[in-house]
């Protein structure tokens, strides 16, 4: 079964920082694109950061740019999000992804809370 394992979210001050770590199970990543997504109560699942493997090409949302940073270890098949200068509009339940348009295997969902 292709599972993602998430781990890393929790409490923040605004300011602070987080990384979340996801790996694979029972499965590798191959070529495979990988992202990380996120939804806040009340509102829909967004994307926040996508990385494709075959090239190291990265897109981040407007409102993560230059904060947050996409990697990826090819030889463990995990992959990270390292969220920098954390705000409380950061936060939301975050959810790694193989794929990003469309994710084809999600992760469980992690949660961070930034307080102000």
């Amino acid at each position: 079964e292709e599972q993602l394992v998430e781990s890393g979210g929790g409490l923040v001050q605004a300011g602070g920082s987080l990384r979340l770590s996801c790996a694979a199970s029972g499965f590798t990543f191959d070529d495979s694109a990988i992202g990380w997504f996120r939804q806040a109560p009340g509102k829909e699942r967004e994307g926040v950061s996508c990385m494709s493997r075959r090239d190291g090409s990265t897109w981040y949302a407007d409102s993560v740019k230059g904060r947050f940073t996409i990697s990826s270890d090819n030889a463990k098949d995990t992959m990270a999000l390292q969220m920098n200068n954390l705000k409380p509009e950061d936060t939301a339940i975050y959810y790694c992804a193989v794929e990003c348009y469309p994710p084809r295997v999600w992760g469980q969902g992690t949660p961070v809370t930034v307080s102000s």
